[in-house]
C-alpha cells in the first residue's frame, strides 16, 4: 500500500503517470508496505499465462528476493524510476523516504534494486548512471544501505500512517533497530539472482 498522502498524476508523454505527494512526506517516513492485497506470482504462474498478461506483468511488477513477481493493487505500481530516487526499499517489505518529499513532487524508486530482468535506459538526470542493470543491487548496495540507515534514524520520530499494516515482527524489528538492539539488514538481502527461480 502506498502512502495515503499521494495521488496518481500524469507526468509527461515520456514517463506517463507517476505517484505524487499531496503533503510533505518527511525523511524516515514509510512510503510503501507490501500488504495482503498485493498479488505475488511465481515464475511458473506467469509462464502459464498468455502474452497479453505477461506484457502487463512485465510492466507493472517487480521481483522480490525469491524471484516472485509482486503486483501492487493500488497506484504504487506507477512509482517511476529515478537515478536520484527519494525512496528506497528495505529488507522488511517496505520502502522509506530517504529525504523530505514535498507536495507536488514524485515519489521515485531506483529500479536497480527491483530485480529487473533486462537493462533499460533511464531518463537523463545529470547522473553518471544512464542505464539500469539487473545486477545494480550488487554494485550500489553499500551506498543505498548508507541512505537507508540515515533515514532509519528518523523512523520513530515522524508520523507513520502505514504503521497499522506492518506485521508485528517488523514493528518489533523497527523498534529494536531504532534502540540499537538490532542491526539494520543490508538492502543486498533483497537481491534475486536470475536463474534461481523456485
Amino acid at each position: 500500500m502506498i502512502h495515503p498522502h499521494t495521488e496518481l498524476q500524469f507526468i509527461s508523454d515520456e514517463m506517463g503517470y507517476g505517484v505524487v505527494a499531496t503533503k510533505l512526506i518527511p525523511k524516515g517516513t514509510i512510503t510503501w508496505v507490501q500488504d495482503k492485497l498485493d498479488i505475488v506470482l511465481s515464475s511458473a504462474q506467469i509462464d502459464a499465462m498468455s502474452d497479453f498478461y505477461k506484457n502487463i506483468l512485465d510492466f507493472y511488477t517487480f521481483r522480490n528476493n525469491k524471484g516472485d513477481y509482486v503486483l501492487c493493487w493500488d497506484h504504487a505500481k506507477y512509482v517511476n524510476h529515478s537515478f536520484r530516487s527519494n525512496c528506497l526499499t528495505t529488507p522488511y517489505d517496505f520502502e522509506i523516504a530517504i529525504r523530505d518529499i514535498y507536495p507536488g513532487e514524485q515519489l521515485t524508486d531506483d529500479y536497480g534494486y527491483l530485480n529487473i530482468s533486462r537493462p533499460f535506459r533511464g531518463i537523463r538526470e545529470g547522473t553518471r548512471r544512464r542505464i539500469v542493470y539487473p545486477d545494480d543491487l550488487l554494485k550500489y548496495h553499500k551506498k543505498w544501505d548508507k541512505s537507508i540507515a540515515e533515514a532509519f534514524v528518523h523512523i520513530t520520530d515522524v508520523e507513520q500512517p502505514l504503521e497499522e499494516i506492518l506485521a508485528p515482527d517488523i514493528l518489533e524489528k523497527i523498534k529494536n533497530i531504532s534502540q540499537g538492539e538490532e542491526t539494520l539488514d543490508s538492502i543486498l538481502s533483497c537481491y534475486f539472482q536470475e536463474g534461481e527461480d523456485n
